[in-house]
């Protein structure tokens, strides 16, 4: 570990700027993901205790790409649940402005794939994480690389990004993260931008109450006029 991590140690969250992204883990304890990350980070990594909530947190700075592929280099926080995973009983912080998913099972162990579905839907029904991407991964391959040739259809069926990995092996830790900051970042980007140039276009074109008011009458001179024959009510009656 760097001197850098190793000074930063311990610290809490709000000791170090906020990062431009939040990737968080999910999955049944055990099943690898604090070894993922820190098979990706190796030393570059600055690693956070948040002692409240019992989560570990590592900072990282990468390179990702925006919509025209440009490179834009951005902080990154990948949140793991410190060995405190439970569905159900997560803090509301651990979901809060994430940015992508990573779910993790371990293929030598049926029920953590089978608890798939109880991590994912609460991640969903949290706020913030409706429609973030996620990417489902088969983690320790090493041990039976057979497994590879089986079809898990959870991935397939709730239209997710699907990979094998071995955090001890290295199989797919580059991609594997190096797809998430990507994810990530695009959906905070479009997020940040959806529907802004098409409201503007909408209320252009919308008709005003007073243009309604006009149409009505036959006519359209961009103000109100009373109808013929009845009092101007905007008009005061004080004297």
């Amino acid at each position: 570990m760097s001197d850098e991590a190793k000074c930063a140690e311990g610290k809490e969250e709000d000791e170090l700027p906020e990062a431009d992204l939040k990737i968080i883990l999910l999955g049944d304890s055990a099943v690898g993901k604090s070894k993922l990350v820190e098979r990706y980070l190796m030393d570059s990594y600055v690693p956070r205790q948040l002692s409240t909530y019992a989560l570990t947190l590592y900072r990282k700075e990468a390179i990702v790409h925006d919509a025209d592929g440009r490179e834009k280099e951005v902080k990154i926080d990948f949140w793991d649940t410190a060995g405190q995973e439970r569905f159900d009983s997560m803090h509301p912080s651990y979901y809060n402005r994430a940015h992508a998913c990573i779910l993790v099972f371990d293929v030598t162990r049926k029920q953590t794939y089978q608890h798939l579905t109880d991590w994912y839907k609460e991640m969903r029904d949290s706020d913030g994480c409706g429609n973030i991407p996620v990417i489902v991964v088969a983690n320790k391959i090493d041990i039976d690389p057979r497994v590879t040739n089986k079809e898990f259809k959870f991935a397939k069926k709730k239209d997710l990004e699907f990979m094998f990995a071995s955090a001890a092996d290295g199989t797919n830790i580059v991609k594997l993260f190096e797809e998430a900051q990507e994810m990530a970042y695009k959906h905070k980007t479009t997020k940040a931008g959806e529907g802004s140039v098409e409201d503007i276009l909408d209320f252009l074109d919308e008709v005003s109450p007073l243009d309604k008011l006009d149409l009505q009458s036959g006519e359209k001179t961009g103000r109100f006029e009373p109808a013929e024959g009845k009092p101007d009510e905007t008009k005061s009656d004080c004297k």
